[in-house]
């Protein structure tokens, strides 16, 4: 992973201690050092054209990168259970088989930032935390709890009897968004751009919503309809 905010966050993880290969431009290793931001890890000393070669094309890396194994995850009860009572907040974010780091990275830090318990996805068709992911992130990869799970129909079953209702996002959906909302703990399934939410996961859903658009372009980003969808279900919840 590259970039300040990435890999400050990954650095302050008390999951990664020991872990990884610190790499530094001199004026960045001395603000680690300066601030106390290396947490015990080794900062090797790097030019920055030499962390250019390391990197992919174009990565903003702002003199700091992390080599590191993503996170394994956690136990989707981790996450869930137990479930907050109705009106006590409590929202769950399910990502089913998105696959762009950027706009996975983006949700990270739109669920962080609302409060979210954390991230679901699905372990075979879902991108490594880390990366450009981690940079879209701003370092919320590292703070969010993430489950990765075999079969998220499964998932949803298990969360129910947790609890938590699923709301999935739907364009063609009758309800709207705010009118499927309450106050109960929430499940927010978000399919991916082209196929959206799949027909086996949208049938383990309580309820299909959509956003409404009466400005007539119908298409939202996915990572933006998330940040839409995570609002409105602060909302729905008293703003807790």
């Amino acid at each position: 992973m590259w970039g300040r905010h990435p890999v400050l966050a990954a650095l302050a993880n008390p999951a990664r201690k020991g872990m990884g290969r610190l790499l530094a431009t001199a004026d960045r290793a001395a603000e680690l050092e300066r601030d106390k931001a290396a947490h015990g890890h080794k900062i090797e000393i790097i030019e920055a054209q030499a962390l250019d070669r390391m990197l992919p094309a174009g990565a903003v890396h702002q003199g700091l990168a992390f080599k590191v194994q993503p996170l394994e995850g956690v136990a989707l009860e981790d996450i869930a259970d137990p479930a907050p009572a109705p009106g006590e907040g409590g929202v769950i974010v399910m990502l089913d088989q998105l696959t762009d780091p950027q706009n996975v990275g983006a949700i990270f830090r739109s669920a962080l930032a609302f409060g979210a318990r954390g991230i679901v996805v699905q372990d075979r068709h879902s991108p490594a935390l880390a990366g450009a992911l981690a940079k879209a992130s701003a370092g919320a990869t590292e703070r969010l709890p993430c489950a990765r799970v075999t079969n998220l129909s499964r998932a949803l079953e298990t969360l129910a009897d947790l609890g938590w209702r699923a709301v999935g996002l739907d364009g063609d959906a009758e309800l709207t968004l705010e009118q499927a909302l309450d106050e109960r703990p929430t499940v927010l399934v978000m399919g991916s751009e082209g196929d959206g939410v799949r027909r086996l996961v949208a049938e383990h859903c309580d309820v299909m919503a959509r956003i409404p658009m009466p400005g007539g372009f119908e298409s939202l980003n996915v990572s933006n309809a998330a940040a839409v969808a995570l609002y409105e279900s602060t909302r729905a919840r008293g703003g807790t």
